[in-house]
């Protein structure tokens, strides 16, 4: 059975851990952790230690470490531009982009997201939602990297971004080449644009391409906005290696 993960803000060096606030009640009175038991503990920067519980509180819990290690950053980086999708699909996209691995999500605002964060009251509650739900899921995943969540981008940010990045791709029906086929860079950044559920439009599609970005499809179907990057974000995981063989 894969051991549960619970993030601490440092992993320290010395033979103890604490866990302590809400991550100590979940372990406590949700996960009923008991003396003995062992668990993962994560600082969400790629340090990752296996511990085994020694004392356990409602509110703060002590571990005996077993070892640590120091989970390197991938190569190359994905990064994951997400149109903002309309209500609840916008959790569903970031959850399970975290799942499947994506290193960065990018909220933009495309010119036909049904979706729009207007005023800084909404962005900084849609950051936040977005940021709690990919924290989740890194937990739920066995993460040690917690995946930046960016700040809302326009489309001039997002082709900035497209412009200074070793490889990238908007998913588009219309396209003729196949994300399947394309050559990655075993280095630097890889964008990856994905589009609202009304479309990107022509202006922003013709944008992307000059800033360098190479349109193309996964297949026959159009995916939804809230499942096409994580499909997406698949294929270009085995590509670049990081789903294999692990024996």
């Amino acid at each position: 059975m894969t051991l549960a993960l619970f993030l601490v803000p440092d992993l320290g060096s010395g033979p103890l851990l604490e866990l302590a606030g809400p991550e100590a009640h979940h372990a406590a009175t949700v996960k009923r952790l008991e003396v003995g038991e062992r668990v993962l503990l994560a600082d969400g920067r790629g340090g990752l230690a296996e511990c085994r519980a020694v004392a356990v509180g409602r509110d703060r819990l002590r571990f005996e470490v077993l070892s640590r290690t120091q989970q390197p950053a991938p190569e190359p980086r994905f990064v994951v531009v997400q149109a903002l999708p309309k209500g609840e699909r916008a959790e569903l996209a970031v959850e399970a982009l975290t799942e499947l691995g994506v290193d960065e999500i990018v909220p933009w605002s495309a010119s036909r997201s049904i979706s729009q964060w207007r005023g800084a009251d909404k962005i900084d509650k849609g950051l936040a939602k977005w940021r709690k739900t990919a924290l989740e899921a890194s937990k739920q995943s066995r993460r040690a990297r917690i995946p930046l969540i960016e700040d809302l981008a326009s489309t001039a940010d997002v082709l900035g971004l497209v412009g200074d990045c070793a490889a990238a791709f908007v998913l588009h029906e219309d396209a003729d080449a196949s994300l399947a086929r394309q050559s990655l860079p075993s280095r630097g950044t890889v964008v990856l644009v994905i589009g609202p559920e009304g479309g990107i439009s022509p202006e922003e599609l013709v944008a992307l391409q000059a800033a360098g970005a190479t349109p193309v499809r996964l297949g026959a179907e159009v995916l939804r906005t809230s499942t096409a990057g994580a499909a997406a974000l698949a294929v270009l995981s085995v590509a670049a290696g990081r789903w294999g063989d692990t024996v």
